[in-house]
């Protein structure tokens, strides 16, 4: 199985069952602390006081069938406690037997849009493919699941999914990431919904390999010959919610006996996109870390790589009333004594990840991004990461997807860029990756050995603007290869009428003796001048001396700079309207 949703599209067959390795055969404790369940979203409110379910080998014996109480949608994951589920009054099953069972719920309908099936205790009968190994018995799985109404007679009518018709006989569907899918039912906007699943079944056999495609961009060590990685160590993805921890395990093996180079290994996929919770990730993160630590003791691993987050992901709330998500996969890992195995914590950029994935195409929205990163990196602490445990952002972006200079234009982006790296590194950030080699912030890179617009040459030599952020970052700003960048606080006190920050400035002293100073004027309108002070530990006052380098890349292309000027005597400098600049030289 590939997928946690259920797909149910009239004339198909639908399938799903849980994640083996989160039962007690793996687990090591009871089932009742990891319920695995099934989700149906049926787009809108509807009356229900019935379910049809079609159980498989392995079913449930005990379950209970929920349905959601509150205003909000009890799949975002971002509503906090102001919703909880419900049991209908005639929900609970204590002794299953599986089969066919269609379930009065409760005399009167409820009006809900989401209905729950929590599962707690499996029959351990085992699936089609045998008895041989224990992975095929344990769990729950399904064939057929819809929601509905019986009436006084007995009759059952199907409520949703909303076209009447059951899945019948047929080949399974494809099936997707084990987020959100939408039910194939028909053009009306009141027809959409979704089926969500607390985990899937990542036991494949050997005829499930895939082969084929394009074989010479695959694998770990063309990845590390190609010259991608430009000969630094690499931050390596392993797959937990949809492997087996012995192919993670496996995986870091074969790239430690290969020598090659690894800042860590990140485990998971999404997990708050994909629905799984705290509890589950963890039972699965250990598992994976006692697997690799098997083989590869001196492993690094880290995660839950959150996808493009701006606040505290939370969930239903668990017995002791706790939402949010970190701070209960920390706890899990506390009191199962593996929080050491968290090396770091790993999460994704995507600050404007808000309706559809459609951002308020504004300027004033770059005046955000400061606040945004601070609070994300305040939040993880709060959340009790420990501050020995390092932060890496694995993937960045001002939006997610294919997301081109279109949104607020190259300057735009550049400038939100610099302040999320610079933010980033100034509250304690260890690492900041962006999604791929490119042109600064224009388009992304391609593994493509041919080059072109996009790749920009042969991997690993991306043909660079040179005054994009990434340039402006790794070339103007900081310095490579001679020893570490010191990255001091600064701050700026020119406020605009409504109070925002418009200069954000970032300071470095590089190992070449320099002082590094990136200032970002977010106005799009106005050029505004500003005197720069530099006050060392005993609080004296310093500015640049002899000549200094100015780069400045400004919306208006024209007044792009990379020239060496004077020290100005006043310490004044002037910076475009929309422009990110680089002074840099040494201090009196």
């Amino acid at each position: 199985m590939t997928s946690g949703d259920l797909p149910l599209v009239a004339g198909f067959q639908s399938y799903w069952k849980s994640n083996p390795y989160l039962t007690s055969h793996f687990t090591g404790e009871s089932d009742t602390l990891h319920p695995q369940w099934v989700v149906i979203d049926m787009g809108t409110a509807r009356a229900v006081n019935a379910i049809h379910i079609q159980w498989v080998n392995p079913y449930a014996v005990v379950y209970v069938v929920q349905y959601w109480v509150g205003d909000n949608n009890a799949m975002d994951w971002d509503m906090g406690p102001n919703g909880m589920w419900k049991a209908f009054t005639s929900g609970a099953v204590l002794n299953g037997s599986g089969g066919d069972v269609r379930l009065k719920l409760s005399d009167e309908p409820v009006t809900t849009r989401f209905v729950r099936v929590l599962m707690s205790k499996s029959s351990e009968t085992c699936d089609t493919h045998g008895s041989q190994d224990i992975r095929n018995c344990v769990g729950y799985a399904l064939q057929t699941l819809s929601a509905g109404t019986i009436d006084a007679e007995g009759k059952y009518a199907i409520v949703y999914p909303p076209n009447g018709k059951e899945p019948g006989p047929g080949p399974p569907p494809v099936l997707q990431g084990a987020g959100e899918q939408e039910v194939i039912a028909g053009s009306e906007a009141d027809l959409a919904g979704s089926f969500f699943a607390s985990s899937v079944d990542p036991w494949h056999q050997a005829d499930n390999l895939i082969t084929g495609g394009h074989d010479q961009y695959n694998g770990m060590d063309n990845f590390f010959t190609s010259g991608l990685t430009m000969g630094h160590a690499a931050l390596v993805a392993c797959a937990a919610i949809y492997d087996t921890p012995e192919d993670c395990a496996n995986e870091v093996s074969y790239i430690h006996k290969r020598g090659y180079p690894v800042v860590g290994i990140e485990v998971g996929e999404e997990c708050d996109g994909k629905h799984m919770t705290p509890e589950d990730y963890g039972a699965i993160y250990i598992q994976v870390a006692d697997a690799v630590h098997k083989l590869t003791p001196s492993a690094k691993l880290g995660g839950p790589i959150f996808e493009g987050v701006d606040k505290d992901i939370t969930l239903w709330p668990d017995e002791e009333g706790r939402t949010s998500w970190m701070e209960r996969f920390v706890d899990y890992l506390k009191a199962h004594g593996h929080l050491k195995d968290l090396a770091f914590m790993s999460f994704e950029h995507y600050p404007f990840m808000v309706n559809g994935f459609t951002p308020p195409n504004d300027w004033a929205s770059l005046y955000l991004e400061p606040g945004i990163m601070k609070h994300v990196l305040h939040m993880w602490r709060q959340d009790g990461v420990p501050t020995e445990v390092p932060l890496i952002i694995s993937e960045s972006g001002i939006i997610a997807g294919q997301s081109g200079p279109g949104y607020l234009g190259v300057t735009g982006r550049s400038i939100w860029e610099v302040d999320a790296f610079g933010t980033f590194f100034e509250q304690g950030g260890t690492a900041f990756y962006r999604p791929a080699i490119n042109n600064g912030a224009v388009g992304h890179g391609l593994l493509d050995p041919e080059g072109g617009a996009d790749g920009g040459g042969a991997y690993g030599t991306p043909a660079y603007n040179p005054y994009s952020s990434a340039h402006i970052i790794n070339f103007e700003w900081l310095q490579h290869e001679a020893g570490a960048n010191k990255i001091f606080p600064a701050s700026a006190d020119l406020k605009d009428a409504v109070g925002r920050t418009v200069v954000t400035s970032y300071v470095v002293k590089r190992p070449d003796g320099n002082w590094s100073l990136m200032l970002i004027n977010h106005d799009l309108n106005a050029a505004h001048p500003v005197r720069l002070i530099i006050d060392d530990a005993k609080h004296v006052s310093h500015s640049f001396m002899g000549s200094v380098a100015l780069v400045q890349y400004c919306n208006t292309p024209a007044e792009d700079k990379n020239i060496t000027i004077p020290a100005a005597p006043d310490g004044v400098y002037a910076l475009p309207a929309g422009s990110i600049t680089v002074i840099r030289g040494k201090l009196r």
